[in-house]
């Protein structure tokens, strides 16, 4: 099987019911965007996490693998996803959340990103969340898409500045704070 199929040369793609659309879609864009942030959170998991980092990520990475689906199915033909992203998911961050924030000392100032190249990788990849985030409102408020995935990017992007925190802490490294 080839890779390159040539159809989207004319700067069109196909959404998951085949319907085309312009690349340069707020759709299409909020989809790439939510791909550019499962690529982040790969490098994260690459630079070197503990078991339950990397578990966590990868069940993360697995969620928004089914968000980028359903941003990729228009919502007349949303009955043909097999999951989406439900407010039990965003529940499970907040627990990971509360979990993460136990062992960490207060904050009481702004975290400069850096220290363990894992905790830089995971501060990216909370920038990239929250780009995806304010692409993702515009659809939410249009009806284009649901607002349990805008919940899951707001609760994801906290999620990866406490684990950043973790990290750091984890392996010895000093928050620098400005």
């Amino acid at each position: 099987m080839q890779i390159y199929t040539r159809t989207g040369d004319d700067g069109e793609t196909s959404l998951c019911n085949g319907q085309r659309v312009p690349k340069d879609s707020p759709r299409v864009t909020a989809y790439g965007t939510v791909d550019e942030l499962i690529a982040c959170l790969g490098i994260a998991r690459a630079a070197g996490l503990d078991d339950e980092s990397e578990v966590l990520l990868q069940h993360v990475q697995r969620d928004l693998m089914t968000m980028t689906a359903d941003l990729a199915m228009p919502p007349e033909s949303a009955c043909l996803l097999r999951r989406r992203l439900e407010d039990h998911d965003v529940l499970a961050l907040e627990v990971a959340i509360d979990g993460l924030e136990q062992a960490l000392e207060p904050l009481n100032s702004f975290v400069l990103p850096g220290g363990h190249l894992a905790a830089a990788a995971l501060h990216l990849a909370r920038t990239v969340c929250r780009r995806t985030e304010r692409l993702v409102v515009p659809l939410a408020r249009a009806g284009e898409t649901r607002w349990a995935n805008v919940r899951y990017l707001n609760r994801l992007a906290d999620l990866l500045f406490v684990l950043s925190r973790a990290v750091n802490q984890r392996n010895g490294r000093t928050e620098v704070t400005q």
